[in-house]
């Protein structure tokens, strides 16, 4: 979405977005010389506008905040990825865990007589 439609989303002075900017605590993706905003965008703003407002974070308190939500949100990106490939694993190496798991067996695949 442009600039003014993230404004009126956001419930945000174009002066407030321009500072938030600046500051590092919003970044826009750029079309051009046009900044567009996504859903994302809004939601951080009206994070960092109840941070302020209605809790009394300071301005030196809102990027430390930030900061650690970006890591706790990139933690959890890495981790379902981390279970994708667990849960679904590449065919190949699917094979070679099965066969771990089902315990000791012969070059040719098969169980090894006499071993449990």
């Amino acid at each position: 979405m442009e600039t003014r439609e993230f404004q009126v989303r956001a419930r945000l002075e174009a002066h407030v977005v321009e500072a938030w900017i600046e500051a590092g605590w919003l970044i826009p993706q750029h079309a051009g010389r046009d900044r567009r905003f996504s859903e994302i965008d809004v939601a951080r703003a009206q994070l960092i506008h109840d941070l302020r407002q209605d809790f009394g974070v300071n301005d030196e308190a809102v990027p430390i905040i930030l900061d650690l939500l970006d890591q706790m949100h990139g933690l959890r990106r890495t981790l379902a990825e981390l279970l994708d490939v667990v849960r679904n694993p590449p065919k190949r190496r699917r094979r070679g865990a099965e066969r771990r798991l089902d315990g000791p067996t012969s070059a040719r695949g098969r169980r090894r007589p006499g071993v449990d």
